[in-house]
């Protein structure tokens, strides 16, 4: 699913950097982050919260619902669209206990964490931000953008 910021945004293209804009720096790269569990969101669903905040933030963040486009000599720009970014409500079947004491990478078995939505694990004309929440003891976001977008508009 989609999400697309939640009031209308401006269109525009905003060129890439020269510095983020090298072919070596055309990838996706994952990160996964864990969360505790906050006794104020009790009764609330945490996908849903998350949704609603990244709708909003994507207001100021615009460029993030995007896409990367291919210019002249193949420069790399952003097409502020609007079209939104990857969102996947997943169900991990792993307690935070199997990642051991430290929740530091290496993670084990961190590739069967992140949910594969095909066509989403290309650099142009693919959403720039894809954001995976599950549940179990915990919240997870597993976000994935290509390198160059974040380097080139950290949020």
């Amino acid at each position: 699913m989609l999400v697309t910021p939640s009031r209308p945004t401006p269109y525009e293209i905003k060129p890439v950097s020269d510095i983020d804009d090298q072919e070596s720096l055309r990838f996706q790269m994952s990160v996964i982050e864990f969360y505790g569990k906050d006794p104020k969101m009790d009764g609330r669903d945490p996908a849903r919260v998350v949704w609603d905040a990244l709708s909003e933030s994507l207001v100021y963040y615009y460029p993030y619902a995007g896409r990367l486009v291919e210019g002249e000599k193949r420069k790399l720009s952003v097409e502020c669209s609007g079209e939104g970014v990857l969102f996947v409500e997943g169900d991990a079947d792993v307690s935070l206990e199997e990642f051991g004491d430290a929740l530091h990478p290496p993670f084990p078995c961190w590739e069967r964490l992140l949910i594969h939505v095909p066509g989403s694990d290309g650099v142009i004309g693919c959403p720039l931000l894809f954001i995976q929440v599950d549940q179990c003891s915990k919240i997870r976001l597993g976000p994935t953008t290509p390198i160059l977008v974040e380097a080139s508009y950290s949020v």
